[in-house]
């Protein structure tokens, strides 16, 4: 049985160093982020794609209005932490849209991080160069 929200849902969706802040509302499919069309914040068709994966998945593009709050990071890394945060909101919605997102792998938050700068080092794990003579 799927249910449309009576109240605002809210999640939290996080890849590298971007964090999304996700609103979910019952409506027709409006997408604002930061305040912008989701055309018009991701230029790139793939990842409007990205975003609107799990709503896809589920069949309910028109179902429901998503207000994000989103910063930190590249676009990718926006992108698919705001897929992360929807399918949160989706799983606080109806247990049942759970199995399928998790299936599609998009339940589990992606752990890798940007590994930290060593003194001594040029990076993290790159050498000076050696000079012999």
């Amino acid at each position: 049985m799927t249910t449309v929200p009576d109240q605002v849902i809210h999640a939290v969706g996080r890849r590298k160093t971007s964090v999304a802040r996700l609103y979910l509302s019952p409506g027709k499919g409006k997408v604002l982020l930061n305040g912008r069309d989701l055309k018009d914040y991701f230029p790139y068709d793939v990842l409007q794609i990205v975003v609107l994966q799990p709503l896809s998945l589920l069949r309910k593009r028109t179902h429901y209005d998503l207000r994000v709050n989103v910063h930190g990071g590249g676009f990718k890394a926006q992108a698919e932490s705001i897929r992360l945060a929807l399918v949160r909101a989706l799983c606080q919605v109806d247990v049942e849209n759970r199995p399928p997102l998790k299936e599609a792998g998009w339940v589990t938050r992606d752990p890798r991080m940007v590994e930290r700068k060593k003194y001594g080092r040029r990076k993290a794990r790159r050498k000076f160069q050696f000079s012999k003579r």
